[in-house]
């Protein structure tokens, strides 16, 4: 079992940055190739960003392209979404994700493993 602990969201103002953080416990963190997803009301829930569980190989949706890092620590078991220039549309609450060794499978959306998600809230 993997657990997953989100954190970092809030409220912040158009244009404004938030750091998500993703605290991974119960299995070797390195293993797992990691992800974030993200669901708006009334919306299905969209793939955001990807990780390899190296760290060398990294995807991003469209939409935050340009704007977005994901990063990992694995010796810190923590992986991290920086969002910057962020737009009302990336109003959402964001999951993370992991799967192990299966990257296309993460960024499918069916990664083994989800965290109870962070609630990010862009105003203008």
């Amino acid at each position: 079992q993997v657990q997953l602990a989100e954190s970092g969201g809030g409220l912040v103002q158009a244009g404004g940055s938030l750091r998500l953080s993703c605290a991974a416990s119960g299995r070797t963190f390195s293993n797992y190739d990691m992800g974030w997803f993200r669901q708006a009301p009334g919306k299905e829930r969209e793939f955001v960003a990807a990780i390899s569980w190296s760290g060398d190989n990294k995807y991003y949706a469209h939409s935050v392209k340009g704007r977005s890092t994901i990063d990992r620590d694995n010796a810190k078991n923590t992986v991290y979404l920086q969002m910057n220039s962020l737009k009302p549309e990336d109003t959402a609450v964001y999951y993370c994700s992991a799967e192990e060794d299966k990257l296309q499978t993460l960024i499918a959306g069916h990664g083994h493993y989800w965290g109870q998600g962070t609630q990010v809230t862009v105003t203008t």
